[in-house]
């Protein structure tokens, strides 16, 4: 790291120690996931977890920045965590506020976010994630079926998955815009499982769902879910 690169590191490490840091405790975890959703689309999370164009988030507290093994960072995240950069609430607070202006030179693309109360419930759904988390309960209702493991541990094959899916985007748009349908780009697998389960078994009210699910087998509802999740 160079010493201009050196100085603006340590700025603002200092800054953050001088600025009001909102409590991050009383952050709603449950509204934090949500706000996850514009982050699934780089950064995975859960049990089978991979490098996407970010790294995995979980366990990320207390991780020295750049320093996961298997992922590729760029140099300016590599050298603010040589120059002592760790992640926890306020160093998280910080970055997700605008991430190229506290580490200048990264490769992250999100401009940020400005809300203080979405990056407080943000960390606060961060703080709950584990290896072992349940991926994209965001989309999960209380009357969703829990389904059995050799539902959830079926591993789609994408392909069939988007061939599957030419009956999907009629309505579904793949550019991930809404117009009275929501999106479904990019959701992670076992969410999207789950809720064509709930429709398939009629946990969910939509005829047209409901018809759509039921001719469906277990293995195709597992290949369009498994499509879908590579969507950005």
């Amino acid at each position: 790291m160079n010493t201009l690169h050196t100085w603006i590191a340590s700025a603002a490490l200092a800054i953050i120690t001088f600025i009001p840091i909102p409590a991050f405790a009383d952050g709603d975890p449950d509204a934090g996931e949500q706000v996850f959703r514009r982050c699934i689309s780089c950064h995975a999370i859960g049990p089978e977890a991979v490098n996407k164009v970010g790294p995995p988030l979980n366990e990320i507290f207390g991780r020295v920045a750049g320093s996961m093994e298997g992922f590729r960072f760029s140099r300016a995240m590599v050298a603010a965590g040589q120059e002592g950069l760790v992640w926890d609430d306020a160093t998280m607070d910080a970055f997700i506020t605008r991430p190229s202006r506290f580490v200048s030179g990264t490769r992250m693309s999100f401009s940020g976010l400005r809300s203080p109360e979405d990056r407080t419930n943000l960390i606060a759904f961060l703080h709950t994630l584990t290896p072992e988390t349940a991926m994209g309960t965001a989309h999960i209702l209380p009357e969703d079926p829990e389904l059995p493991d050799e539902i959830m541990s079926l591993v789609g094959d994408v392909a069939y998955g988007q061939y599957l899916a030419s009956s999907c985007v009629t309505c579904h748009q793949p550019d991930g815009t809404e117009s009275n349908i929501p999106s479904i780009i990019g959701w992670p697998a076992p969410a999207m499982v789950t809720v064509l389960h709930a429709y398939k078994n009629k946990n969910r009210d939509n005829n047209v769902m409901q018809q759509q699910t039921g001719i469906l087998s277990n293995e195709e509802i597992a290949a369009l879910a498994a499509y879908f999740e590579t969507l950005e």
